[in-house]
């Protein structure tokens, strides 16, 4: 498992650890049951705040993705098969979009706009 952040991107630090985590479980790397690095150690390693890295996992708490308990640390749900499953929807649409020549930032929005429907 590889969690990355840029700190150069305009995105909020903890968005992008979240993002890293989503997209490991998306393509298998994090499985249902598997353990999260320490807050205190991904911290370290990536050289951020430790607050930083909290926001990251209560966030992916929040969507049912990380079980957070004292003593136990971060743990990936049942809830992320559903996210691998949802991969290859993901890789058709991609290619779908490429092929009809529509930018991602039109795709994203479309995305976003059949949520709020």
């Amino acid at each position: 498992m590889l969690l990355r952040v840029d700190p150069s991107s305009e995105a909020p630090i903890f968005e992008q650890l979240a993002a890293s985590v989503r997209s490991e479980v998306a393509r298998g790397a994090l499985v249902p049951g598997d353990r999260l690095p320490a807050a205190r150690e991904l911290a370290e390693s990536l050289d951020i705040n430790i607050h930083t890295v909290l926001h990251a996992y209560q966030d992916l708490r929040d969507e049912g993705l990380v079980d957070l308990r004292r003593g136990r640390g971060a743990v990936i749900t049942d809830r992320a098969s559903s996210h691998t499953e949802l991969l290859d929807s993901v890789h058709s649409l991609v290619a779908e979009a490429r092929r009809l020549g529509i930018a991602p930032a039109t795709v994203a929005a479309l995305i976003r706009e059949e949520f709020r429907s």
